[in-house]
Order: structure tokens, then C-alpha cells, then sequence
């Protein structure tokens, strides 16, 4: 049964011609629930750097956020709604999806 668990590998496959594997399918990248965790405590954490630019820009969308949609945030929920939105979009349409078009530009 190709990809079973106790398929060979290394030398005892060596022999062996493997058919194809088929291209690598995202099967969920949201997270359970398909919403954002909002304002909760977290126990993961991750860094990211970002230019004086790119922290103006993220600080100036949350206040736009504020003062003009009524939505008031911090910056961590702004970024987890980002990042929840980019999966949703990398699952929906791969290729497609705006960070794989953004990412090839560079």
C-alpha cells in the first residue's frame, strides 16, 4: 500500500520503483474554528522583527480601525486576524493566494 507506514526505506527501497507522490495537500491552516483567539492570554509566542515602516503602518491601521470602523484592538489581534486571513486564502486558493503571488516577487 504506497504511504504506508511500513513501506521500506534507505537501501531495502532502494530497489524499488516508487510511483510518483502526489503534490502536497494543505488539509486545514485556520485555526480550529476558523476564528482568531481575540483578547485571551497565550501561551505561544513568537518574535518578529519589523522595520520602524512596517510598525507605523501596522500602529496607523489600528487607529484607522478605531477611529473610522469602530473596532478598537491591539496590535497582536490585528496581527493574528492578518495571519488567520492569509491561511484562509493560502488554503482557499494556493497558487492563487496572495502570499505565494507576494512571496515570488521577491
Amino acid at each position: 500500500m504506497p504511504g504506508h507506514l511500513s513501506e521500506p526505506v534507505g537501501e531495502a527501497a532502494a530497489g524499488a520503483e516508487q510511483p510518483p507522490r502526489p503534490a502536497a495537500q494543505i488539509r486545514r491552516l485556520r485555526p480550529a474554528g476558523g476564528r482568531t483567539s481575540g483578547r485571551e492570554r497565550h501561551d505561544e509566542k513568537i518574535t518578529v522583527y519589523v522595520s520602524p515602516e512596517e510598525l507605523f503602518a501596522l500602529e496607523q491601521a489600528r487607529l484607522v480601525l478605531r477611529a473610522e470602523h469602530g473596532v478598537a484592538l491591539d496590535r497582536g489581534r490585528l496581527v493574528r486576524e492578518a495571519v488567520a486571513e492569509m491561511l484562509q486564502d493560502l488554503e482557499a486558493h494556493g497558487e492563487d493566494s496572495v502570499v505565494v503571488r507576494r512571496l515570488r516577487r521577491l
